[in-house]
């Protein structure tokens, strides 16, 4: 007799565990639910991102490109330089992430100096390079700062006009050692310097 007394209780509790397990699963598919939003939410945002890096180092490609051709039509093209050709022809190199003149450098750039002034009619091509650490964007941008540093050094120091110095930034590409020869990054973390002219 107490046993039947029992019984109702016993399925009561049972019923309860049973309804308490429907929410505990519910609650638990929602946080998985909820989970699973925020991640592909991330995964959206980092791949937008990839996409919008992607579409800068085109870009930035493209325009380094176009900079070369029109450096090449500027020299090669133009009415009364056809018949320049190179003259002198120098390359200075850099420190990481740096795009400070050392004295080296300034020894390579105050013999291009002397051949300018020796040149009147000589024109200046300068063009910057990196090594491959970092982003294309960032590199494209130091690979400009590199050229115009030793076009303003020219400038300051010799009196060259500006007129007859163009710049270019390759950044990374166009690199003179692979990454996996000896001291690569250093030697592409470049300037070269090319001298048109008459002679």
């Amino acid at each position: 007799m107490k046993k039947l007394y029992m019984l109702p209780v016993l399925l009561a509790f049972m019923a309860l565990l049973v309804s308490g397990c429907g929410v505990n699963k519910d609650y638990v598919a929602q946080q998985i639910s909820d989970s699973e939003a925020k991640i592909d939410a991330k995964i959206k945002t980092v791949s937008d991102k990839t996409n919008t890096n992607d579409q800068e180092i085109t870009k930035l490609k493209a325009l380094a490109s176009q900079l070369s051709e029109k450096a090449d039509l500027a020299i090669n093209k133009a009415s009364g330089f056809e018949n320049y050709q190179i003259i002198w022809s120098g390359e200075i190199n850099f420190d990481f992430d740096s795009y400070e003149i050392d004295n080296v450098a300034g020894g390579v750039l105050n013999e291009a100096g002397e051949k300018l002034e020796n040149y009147p009619g000589s024109l200046l091509e300068i063009a910057g390079y990196t090594d491959i650490t970092g982003s294309a964007k960032y590199n494209f941008l130091l690979g400009e700062k590199r050229a115009n540093a030793a076009k303003r050094f020219l400038a300051e120091r010799f009196g060259i006009n500006l007129y007859r110095m163009f710049i270019v930034s390759y950044g990374e590409d166009k690199p003179v050692a692979l990454p996996d020869e000896k001291h690569a990054n250093a030697k592409n973390r470049r300037v070269t310097l090319t001298i048109w002219g008459q002679l």
